[in-house]
């Protein structure tokens, strides 16, 4: 089947066809470390994962990159302020990112550049650029002139006087024009820097994942992602100096995921509704988060909320109760075609979700139809159509990066394994109090298990429990 992917530079869905169909090239903008991420930074990395896998499925190879950004003002000034080097707080934050990312579902990718391992790369782009004409030298910095490109602003769809203003631009005495943008700039002693035609310096932020890019695959690749803030000035910078060094088309597909609002505002420090990962994976479970994450498709807006991830718990629960209940039907995963057409639509999470949902349905039917059957062979088809519908349910969660553990664990989020032990025997202990009638000791080991935090449920397959969720 085709996969159609919206293409951010022709603002039309396409059917992605790669370049060389044995190889696929991919690259997302990744971190830049210095502190936690926020979850708005997990959208990417989850969606595109998504898409990585998908590619994984339909092509012999593909290679995705996601960079480390580990060179910027911000973690200049971080490390001054802690009065360390830059590599104890960029590799402090990269492990932690890999951590939280990982805890979400999201693979590592094939490669994961880091900016200062391509300072030469960088400087190397930077040459060809000044030889072009494309960039100038000034006062130690090195300038990209906006105005040798004339397609500046095809991806953002931006005025020039828009794009003034939406960058931000510094004003400063060796710009030969206001537009013009930072490919190298000067280091004083106490910030970090490496020497270059133009003196000891460091490279500005949009020209390292051009050079990353360009050492890694080359003059073009196929998709590039990353979140729709960076569609300007960011990607847009990158198409302008990349094109202009190595003279072919960059990215042939853009894709952008939306950015996330908390509760209807956007996100922002200075009001002070940006949570982490890292602080969120304390409070919910890991898979909750992903589901949310994946709830909304990824070009749109996503409005998170404490009430979003209640809601993923309570439909995982649903989705992990289904196969507790077949669990003593053995099957592998299946992938449902409808759930892949889904997922090759430019990526609809939210109908692959849907599909989820049916399956589980399915799913819950043919359990009951195998419960109640008769022995003997309309029991053993009972148990084959029941069989068919867990691998295709387990197929389509494994899809969306999701039901991939024990409906145990799930129910049992947080538990240690002595905690789980010791609940269990309170759970057989209720029950033989039932048994003998003693419903004063059953009403009690309830009320224990209650109060520190165990739901119990009694069913036809007996009593099963699971941690009460906040």
């Amino acid at each position: 089947m085709p996969i159609r992917l919206f293409n951010s530079l022709s603002r039309q869905v396409e059917e992605f066809k790669p370049a060389h169909p044995d190889r696929v090239t991919m690259y997302v903008c990744g971190p830049t470390v210095y502190h936690y991420a926020h979850i708005g930074n997990a959208r990417g990395p989850v969606v595109f994962g998504v898409l990585a896998d998908l590619l994984r499925r339909h092509f012999p190879k593909l290679v995705y990159a996601r960079n480390i950004t580990d060179i910027d003002d911000k973690i200049n000034q971080s490390a001054l302020e802690q009065g360390v080097p830059i590599s104890a707080i960029t590799e402090k934050y990269a492990r932690i990112y890999r951590e939280d990312m990982g805890a979400l579902g999201v693979k590592l990718p094939d490669l994961e550049p880091h900016a200062t391992h391509h300072i030469a790369d960088i400087i190397a782009m930077i040459e060809r650029l000044i030889a072009r004409g494309h960039a100038y030298a000034a006062e130690g910095h090195v300038l990209f002139q906006v105005s040798t490109f004339p397609q500046y602003g095809a991806l953002s769809r931006r005025s020039p006087d828009e794009m003034l203003a939406g960058a931000r631009v510094e004003v400063a005495p060796y710009k030969r024009e206001p537009g013009d943008f930072v490919l190298w700039k000067p280091s004083p002693p106490e910030l970090p820097g490496w020497d270059s035609p133009w003196g000891r310096g460091r490279p500005g932020w949009h020209i390292e994942c051009s050079a990353m890019c360009h050492a890694h695959f080359g003059d073009t690749i196929d998709i590039h992602a990353g979140g729709v803030d960076l569609q300007f000035p960011h990607h847009e910078n990158e198409i302008a100096q990349s094109q202009c060094a190595n003279g072919a088309t960059f990215a042939r597909w853009w894709l952008h995921n939306g950015m996330l609002t908390f509760d209807g505002s956007k996100m922002s420090k200075s009001v002070g509704n940006i949570r982490t990962v890292h602080e969120l994976l304390r409070e919910y479970p890991a898979e909750a988060l992903r589901y949310a994450l994946l709830s909304a498709h990824y070009r749109q807006p996503l409005d998170w909320s404490a009430a979003l991830i209640e809601q993923s718990i309570h439909t995982l629960d649903r989705l992990y109760g289904t196969l507790r209940d077949l669990e003593a039907i053995a099957a592998a995963p299946e992938l449902p075609e409808s759930v892949e057409l889904a997922l090759a639509d430019d990526l609809n999470t939210p109908a692959a979700l849907a599909e989820l949902s049916r399956l589980a349905g399915e799913a819950r039917a043919a359990q009951r139809d195998w419960a109640q059957a008769p022995e003997g062979l309309a029991r053993a088809e009972a148990a084959a159509r029941a069989r068919t519908a867990k691998a295709r349910l387990l197929g389509a969660g494994a899809a969306l990066g999701l039901l991939q553990q024990a409906p145990a664990a799930w129910f049992g989020h947080g538990a240690g394994d002595g905690d789980e032990a010791r609940i269990e025997a309170l759970v057989a202990e209720r029950t033989a109090a039932k048994q003998a009638r003693d419903f004063a000791r059953a009403d009690a080991i309830r009320a224990e298990l209650a109060a520190a935090g165990i739901v119990l449920e009694d069913t036809p397959q007996g009593v099963r429990w699971s941690r009460k969720r906040a």
